[in-house]
């Protein structure tokens, strides 16, 4: 007990060292954000005076998350904080679009409102955006802290590095991977158990890109797996149902297997 004690002391004193917000404090945070540019999200309404002024309370709450980590950030809790906001409208109308993607991709779909309450889908591209806007500040841990939270609650990773068009559509969306080097183009729609991953790499190759490019209007169907950094598939392209690919394919491609589960055909039109 007392080597353990002892190695927990300097664990802690570790952590200490590396200070990091609490993940409750982080959750509201983005859970907050969605909120206010979303109210469909959680149906709590705000009147038009309180608009306004809530900007200034997340871009507050934004600063004190990032007060503890300001000796590893590249500038100070307060300018970031408010570099971040300074994208929010960004984020919204990328945001928005998506929805209308989700919304006009899926017949099951009865309304926007449905889609940004309801689909896992929007709540996780939703921490994504927002992720992924501070991942591009810079700013350690938080953004993946965050795309952790929606990984969790909707079993979606994506992860905060990845770059994804607007118009991106995830249908039911649980057991779907996007990884670190992933490059999406507008107008994707992804189903259920997709990879996008890498090949088995070297850790020194870490900085190096591992994961797929995916360009516009692909639709890549359940339980398909795209691997390599190396790999495109190209525009207006369709990849069938437990499809493994780790090459290129041409743009209006058609991928799939045969019935008989023999054969992956390859259709150029």
């Amino acid at each position: 007990m007392d080597k353990l004690l002892e190695e927990l002391k300097r664990r802690h004193q570790q952590a200490a060292a590396n200070a990091f917000p609490p993940t409750t404090a982080v959750s509201d945070f983005a859970g907050n954000l969605v909120s206010w540019l979303f109210p469909e999200h959680t149906g709590q309404v705000m009147t038009e005076a309180e608009l306004a002024p809530y900007a200034g309370v997340l871009e507050a709450a934004l600063q004190q998350l990032l007060l503890p980590m300001q000796p590893q950030l590249p500038d100070t809790a307060a300018a970031l904080a408010g570099r971040f906001m300074a994208q929010v409208p960004g984020i919204y109308d990328d945001l928005t679009r998506d929805a209308t993607a989700i919304y006009q991709g899926d017949p099951a779909a009865t309304c926007l409102y449905e889609v940004i309450r309801a689909y896992p889908g929007f709540y996780a591209i939703a921490f994504y955006r927002i992720a992924h806007a501070l991942q591009q500040l810079r700013v350690p841990l938080l953004p993946r802290m965050i795309t952790e939270l929606a990984h969790a609650r909707t079993g979606i990773d994506i992860h905060p590095a990845a770059v994804i068009a607007p118009y991106f559509c995830i249908d039911h969306g649980t057991g779907i991977v996007i990884g670190e080097t992933c490059v999406i183009g507008p107008h994707v729609k992804l189903y259920q158990g997709v990879t996008l991953g890498a090949l088995s790499i070297d850790k020194s190759m870490a900085r190096s890109k591992r994961h797929p490019t995916i360009e516009e209007h692909v639709v890549i169907y359940a339980g398909a797996t795209i691997l390599g950094g190396d790999t495109t598939i190209g525009h207006h392209s369709v990849i069938g149902g437990n499809v493994w690919l780790i090459k290129s394919v041409a743009p209006f491609s058609r991928i799939y297997y045969k019935a008989d589960g023999s054969m992956n055909v390859v259709e150029v039109v």
